[in-house]
């Protein structure tokens, strides 16, 4: 298997729900276990917490998430943010679409000054995102 980069994500009790967002905005195969399918719940609270989910979508991106277990800090902050860019305007325009359904807009999808279109946007669940569409009108 050649090596890749990407996007893993932490949560506080809402990764479940974040992932299946998130499967609904991509689209692909979503695979999850929970701390007690592993026998990692060293507290009996998180047991039913994701211990690990992947989503592999069609266009092939990789998208991976856990909750955070209740005897670790969880901070979340804004020192990560996941893009999306490419050329395929239809596609990134959609996932720009449901990905700011019940989130915060930070910078309008519009033409930026280096030809492209480009937003940037904070889901629902509090991950930013950017979206750049090449060579757009």
């Amino acid at each position: 298997m050649a090596s890749r980069l990407n996007p893993y994500l932490s949560f506080r009790n809402n990764a479940r729900e974040a992932m299946d967002f998130y499967k609904s905005v991509f689209g692909g195969e979503l695979t999850v276990s929970t701390f007690g399918d592993g026998g990692m719940a060293q507290d009996p609270a998180d047991k039913d917490k994701i211990m690990h989910s992947q989503l592999e979508t069609p266009a092939g991106f990789t998208l991976m998430a856990s909750d955070t277990p209740s005897s670790v800090d969880h901070k979340p902050g804004n020192t990560m943010t996941v893009s999306l860019s490419g050329d395929e305007e239809r596609a990134l325009k959609g996932y720009w679409d449901k990905l700011k359904d019940g989130g915060s807009i930070t910078m309008p999808l519009e033409k930026a000054p280096w030809g492209d279109s480009f937003g940037m946007l904070t889901d629902k669940f509090g991950t930013p995102w950017m979206v750049n569409i090449a060579g757009t009108r």
